[in-house]
């Protein structure tokens, strides 16, 4: 295990879905998998993927203004297609396509330019390789339907192949490991194999000796730092590190039919709430074949970047705030434990409530503004503390998206976590 300090203080981070899949904007790889469109279509895409547009310094800008910390590159998905000019095979864009360069170099550079950590996705299966669908999941019963680019029915394995593409799959990463020094590593597609199958340890062997801080996902299995739940704020939260991935709208990629965008404010919530549940966000970026990213999607990253910016101490470097039941709303807690931020989504009707703290309060604020609030403790008995009562911002002093409360605790924090008198 390897996981990085930077990691859990860095709280939110951009995971680019990249590919050939943009020039029609298809699904990434499942399109033919699953037999959307034809195979021989979707490969097509091969000699229309310009990325002649592609400004990786202008991405890494963009990804610093919006408060992203790291970003997370698909460097080959599940279709096999790296963006690379790998020894490996020659499916690649370098080879293949228009591009005709490798895109992954570039992009590191710039992020390290603009000081965030430098991610890799990296996706175990390939649905293209000729040795990939040789085998099957050691417990996958006999008789199931397989899908011929992924498995071959039981009884047919071939376990020479197998290591064969083993071993292909292990040059590529260690390509990306050698000439990238990536700070972390997003596998996938670790479903279809076991850990044995997938050869995990000597895997992760080859990894750390390459790049012994890099960070893994637990899709490296047995061999991961953190979690990675998609697509909704878990309701209970992963135990240890964990991310959250999540897409603008409800595509990991371009898809330039799918407009059901979430708003600024709503991306802002999520990102709240997976802060004050510990984790972080790590929001899906969907380029277009030529490089350049939509435009619905910057506006949403410039905003979340101005939210940031005003609200920086309620989010980086903070750990998982109080338990559900204390404030009606995600919180955070700062790294030396005095000072607590309450998230307000809405309105407030009336004064603030947090329950069962019995720490003493020495100043609450409007983080952002630095208005005072007047604050109050009401009740109580014996061992139960009474409720802290926080006077309701002025209207000059809410942000549009999240008003964010400083509560500065006058020692360390102590919760009354009981039921009272029975």
């Amino acid at each position: 295990m390897s996981m990085q300090p930077w990691f859990r203080d860095a709280k939110f981070g951009i995971f680019l879905h990249w590919g050939i899949y943009a020039v029609d904007g298809v699904r990434e790889s499942w399109s033919f998998f699953d037999g959307e469109i034809p195979h021989g279509q979707y490969m097509a895409q091969l000699d229309r993927f310009t990325a002649d547009r592609y400004d990786p310094a202008a991405w890494a800008g963009l990804f610093a203004r919006a408060g992203a910390r790291y970003a997370v590159l698909t460097s080959r998905h599940h279709d096999g297609v790296s963006l690379w000019d790998t020894a490996h095979g020659d499916l690649d864009v370098v080879r293949r396509t228009p591009a005709g360069r490798d895109l992954v170099g570039p992009y590191a550079r710039a992020l390290r330019e603009h000081g965030l950590k430098v991610g890799l996705y990296y996706s175990h299966s390939d649905w293209n390789h000729p040795d990939y669908a040789s085998t099957r999941h050691e417990d996958r019963p006999a008789g199931e339907e397989d899908n011929p680019y992924a498995e071959v029915p039981a009884g047919q394995e071939d376990p020479a192949v197998w290591a064969r593409y083993l071993d292909y799959r292990d040059g590529q990463v260690k390509e990306l490991v050698t000439r990238y020094r990536p700070d972390l590593l997003w596998f996938d597609g670790e479903w279809e194999r076991s850990e044995r199958q997938w050869r995990i340890p000597e895997l992760a062997g080859l990894i750390r000796a390459g790049a012994p801080e890099c960070v893994l996902n637990a899709r490296m299995l047995g061999a991961g730092d953190y979690a990675t739940p998609e697509q909704g704020v878990p309701i209970e939260a992963p135990e240890g590190p964990w991310e959250l991935c999540l897409t603008f709208n409800d595509s990991w990629g371009y898809r330039q039919d799918d407009d059901n965008y979430k708003s600024t404010g709503q991306l802002v919530r999520y990102l709240a709430e997976t802060v004050g549940a510990g984790g972080n966000l790590l929001l899906s970026v969907g380029p277009k074949a030529d490089g350049t990213l939509p435009a619905e999607q910057v506006e949403r990253l410039e905003g979340i970047g101005a939210w940031l910016a005003k609200h920086s101490a309620a989010v980086y470097g903070t750990s998982a705030g109080l338990p559900p039941g204390h404030h009606y709303g995600p919180s955070t807690r700062s790294a030396d434990g005095r000072t607590l931020y309450l998230t307000l989504f809405d309105i407030p009707r009336g004064p603030v409530g947090v329950r069962g703290l019995r720490t003493p309060v020495r100043r609450v604020s409007v983080l952002g503004t630095g208005a005072a609030l007047d604050h109050r403790v009401i009740g109580g008995l014996h061992e139960v503390p009474g409720v802290l009562w926080i006077d309701p911002p002025r209207a000059a002093d809410l942000d549009e998206h999240a008003t964010v409360l400083a509560v500065e605790l006058d020692g360390e924090l102590d919760l009354y976590r009981g039921s009272g008198r029975l």
